[in-house]
């Protein structure tokens, strides 16, 4: 009878999914600005058990991924509440810094985790504008306005700028790591750091994650069976419907947009790429 009394434990749910931040507009990226306020009201749960974070990112933007971490971390420590982080199908460079700010982190035997480094990709056109005899005309008010500007040759104190700046990024993404993880992984693997990425098990072996198993079977786990998920999502907007259905007829067309948005499509789908989806 006591048993049957008693009430279900509460869980907070929370479900980040793509790409870290900004990244055009035929798909909406992981920003602080957008799961911000979920974070705060899935925190703000009374008597709940853990929050429970599930992502799937294969990262994005260094400054996104550190903002919502930062975010977690604080709301955890406001609120005391246990965070556990679930990773489906990627939890790789940014997306599994924000992964950091678990207390523990669980995967599935086929999830992607890892890639803890930094990068920066571009093309070089300027042998291509110089075949076809297109003069590159550019006007700045400061020396370094057009640092690794596309269409012109590449210099190597533009290099030596960005890799010093990727390697103060790769410091603070590593202390983040060691600070979360602590004792769990083998800081002489040099692997570790190297932007490789492992499977599920592998990342449960370097200390990367705690353990395999999808969100309701680690909970019943640690929680018992009587369990209610609450499932924190945004506000559904009608008139954003209305306009996103609207974007592309006929009267609205914006060539110049489609063209770039497809662009950003084409780099989202690099970003997946590099972990097999």
């Amino acid at each position: 009878m006591l048993n049957f009394l008693k009430k279900k434990k509460i869980i907070p749910v929370v479900h980040m999914n793509g790409i870290i931040g900004n990244i055009g507009g035929l798909r909406n990226g992981i920003t602080i600005s957008s799961i911000e306020s979920l974070l705060e009201k899935a925190f703000k749960i009374k008597n709940s058990s853990a929050v429970a974070i599930v992502i799937n990112s294969p990262g994005g933007s260094p400054a996104q991924s550190s903002l919502i971490y930062k975010r977690i971390t604080k709301l955890a420590k406001k609120n005391k509440t246990k965070v556990i982080f679930f990773v489906e199908d990627v939890a790789a460079s940014g997306g599994y810094y924000i992964a950091c700010a678990g207390d523990e982190i669980y995967v599935d035997e086929n999830s992607i985790v890892g890639s803890i480094g930094v990068i920066h990709a571009s093309f070089g056109f300027d042998k291509l504008i110089k075949k076809y005899g297109i003069e590159r005309r550019i006007f700045t008010t400061g020396k370094h306005k057009s640092i690794l500007d596309s269409f012109q040759k590449q210099k190597l104190k533009d290099v030596k700028k960005l890799k010093s700046i990727q390697i103060e990024i790769f410091k603070n993404f590593k202390d983040v790591v060691l600070k979360s993880r602590m004792k769990k992984i083998n800081k002489e693997n040099k692997n570790i750091f190297s932007g490789s990425f492992w499977t599920g098990k592998d990342s449960v072996k370097l200390g990367l994650a705690d353990g395999v198993g999808d969100l309701k079977t680690i909970m019943e786990k640690k929680f018992g069976k009587k369990l209610k998920y609450i499932p924190i999502k945004p506000k559904k907007s009608f008139l954003k419907g209305i306009l996103s259905r609207s974007f592309y007829s006929e009267d609205l067309i914006d060539t110049k947009k489609i063209i770039n948005d497809m662009m950003t499509y084409m780099e989202s789908r690099n970003i997946w790429g590099r972990y097999g989806f």
